[in-house]
């Protein structure tokens, strides 16, 4: 059965949750107390993870943070009452994936739930590869010319898409959509530091050069002839 954390201090909202998953087919643990939550995490593992930001003890920035350092890659989706873009990027820089506004609606919630679950199947099985860039989506791995390249949570899931869409112009609003689950302001400049780190990384010390700018649109993944 699919495993989930609810880690929420607020007891309506909390139990409100526990029983609407409950009643979708979940097996659902609830906690009120970050800390608590934390302990939760490190002990095992669930198929997902379910963190409001503001908790006590300890708030869900840092169990986010402490969490991903650990190794623990279990997909987080925050909820919130700030509507605040930056500090939406700052959990998403963190590893999250995904935000939820309170007050929320029950069924919108579900839908986020499902679409984590059926991405993170997916990442837990296959190898994608172009030239000498390999990615192992079941061992969360890269790797050039057989030099291992390290990537953050986020960074490993804007590749793979990529990967996923070789060939294929991904303009700036999809990447956003599917990678951060948000659409970012059209000045924000979000998705072009992301890929220029993500290129850092993939591309400025191997050749052939595989991540291209297609001014005005966005990104493509592929093999050019010089």
């Amino acid at each position: 059965m699919t495993t989930m954390l609810i880690v929420e201090d607020e007891l309506k909202t909390g139990t409100y949750l526990k029983q609407g998953l409950q009643e979708a087919g979940y097996e659902v643990t609830l906690v009120h107390d970050g800390r608590q939550g934390l302990e939760h995490i490190l002990q095992q593992r669930y198929d997902l993870i379910i963190l409001d930001v503001m908790l006590p003890s300890m708030d869900g920035w840092d169990i986010l943070r402490q969490m991903r350092m650990a190794r623990h890659e279990e997909p987080v989706l925050f909820l919130t009452a700030r509507d605040n873009v930056s500090e939406k990027i700052k959990g998403l820089d963190l590893g999250a994936d995904d935000y939820l506004l309170k007050p929320f609606d029950f069924a919108e919630l579900l839908a986020r739930v499902r679409m984590l679950l059926r991405r993170n199947r997916m990442q837990a099985s296959g190898t994608h590869r172009i030239a000498d860039l390999v990615m192992d989506v079941a061992r969360r791995s890269v790797s050039r010319s057989g030099k291992k390249i390290h990537l953050s949570s986020k960074e490993f899931v804007l590749l793979e898409l990529l990967l996923q869409r070789t060939g294929e112009v991904l303009p700036r609003s999809l990447i956003s959509s599917l990678v951060w689950n948000i659409n970012f302001d059209s000045d924000t400049n979000v998705i072009d530091v992301a890929v220029r780190r993500l290129r850092s990384k993939v591309d400025d010390d191997f050749t052939p050069k595989l991540i291209h700018t297609v001014r005005g649109i966005g990104y493509v993944l592929e093999i050019r002839e010089d």
